[in-house]
């Protein structure tokens, strides 16, 4: 039975590639989105068509002989199916975050490309882990109940001047960048973190915490309040015994590339103070930032569990470069309200640790969408 895949985002391509390789006899005919909008024409060379027009050009036998994977969001997923059966869809199947964890994983275990934390052996060493979840007074509830793990903190971003609290954990106590939240979204928290939790300040001076105590079985991470890497106990006995430096989500692709991907949410404006603050603040990384930007993968949601001293790091390269966009944006970043800060993280994620791929032991596991 030939299949159809309703999406033609980075988790559509991700199915498509999963499929593909674990599954070669398995035909996908196309890509199917509810409106063609911003969305491609042509995926790895497999069509993109409206709803409307694939019932158009198709017989009921067609329709019948052919299941459809919805790979979206799960929130979007109901309506998605309601549609389908509206249309006479009758053979479909929503490929929720337990189906999709599995099917990823088995995708990258076998390319061998992003290592799965699954992967490595049990230890028996359980690491001290801190994860803070970043949520905003606007945000939607949960129309789902998670058992949410101990170590995860819940910290309130934008608190600064918010007019209702939504967790005991402020990012507008201490150091911090709290009044940015509207360009930078969750990453007034990571920001939080960095000036709060990783560095150790003695008489007024910081002093790493390598000089103090060692960083290798402490390791701090971020979630966002929808969204959180999905770890099991074992995988947190994982962490120390097999030297991780860090987990992040696995990547998703995109067609042709991350830089066309991110065209769609970054004026041009802003991609170009993007490569201006990467070359002036980190040059040794713009050398490899074109590379980064033309491959596909793309790490997404600004999602990471690291080791203290490694998470200290990538802060430490992240957030001057953020503050130098911030000043050759245009309108600069104090005169705007748009997430635009929070997209670059992403990338610029993705540039720190595809460029240090050789030198960390970097692993994936899924992320978790809540609903």
């Amino acid at each position: 039975m030939d299949i159809a895949i309703y999406g033609a985002q980075g988790i559509a391509l991700g199915a498509y590639e999963a499929i593909t390789t674990l599954y070669p006899k398995r035909s996908i005919r196309c890509f199917l989105v509810s409106e063609r909008g911003i969305n491609a024409d042509v995926l790895n060379g497999v069509p993109v068509k409206e709803i409307g027009e694939y019932i158009s050009e198709t017989t009921v036998s067609d329709r019948n002989n052919m299941q459809v994977i919805i790979a979206t969001p799960e929130n979007v997923q109901p309506e998605i199916e309601d549609n389908l059966e509206s249309y006479g869809f009758r053979n479909h199947l929503r490929l929720d975050a337990g189906r999709y964890s599995e099917l990823v994983k088995l995708f990258h275990a076998k390319k061998g490309e992003f290592l799965p934390l699954s992967a490595l052996p049990v230890g028996c060493r359980r690491p001290f882990v801190r994860i803070y979840m970043a949520k905003h007074e606007l945000d939607r509830k949960l129309t789902g109940s998670y058992i949410i793990p101990g170590y995860v903190i819940p910290i309130q971003v934008g608190a600064d001047g918010a007019a209702s609290r939504v967790a005991e954990t402020l990012d507008s106590r201490g150091e911090n960048i709290s009044k940015k939240n509207v360009n930078y979204s969750e990453l007034t928290a990571l920001y939080w973190i960095w000036k709060n939790r990783l560095i150790d300040k003695i008489n007024g001076s910081e002093i790493v915490a390598d000089e103090i105590t060692t960083d290798n079985a402490q390791y701090y991470g971020l979630y966002q309040y929808r969204r959180m890497l999905n770890l099991s106990d074992d995988d947190i006995l994982r962490l120390h015994d097999n030297d991780v430096d860090a987990v992040l989500p696995f990547p998703m692709p995109y067609e042709p590339s991350i830089h066309a991907h991110h065209e769609r949410y970054l004026k041009d404006v802003d991609y170009k103070a993007l490569r201006n603050a990467v070359e002036e603040v980190s040059p040794d990384y713009y050398k490899d930032l074109d590379a980064v930007l033309d491959q596909r993968y793309l790490y997404n949601y600004n999602v990471i569990l690291a080791k203290k001293c490694v998470l200290r790091d990538y802060c430490s390269w992240l957030f001057p470069i953020l503050e130098r966009v911030e000043e050759l944006s245009f309108p600069k970043g104090c005169d705007r309200a748009d997430r635009y800060i929070g997209y670059m993280g992403e990338t610029l994620e993705t540039l720190y640790f595809m460029r240090n791929r050789d030198k960390l032991n970097v692993t994936h596991t899924d992320c978790r969408m809540l609903t």
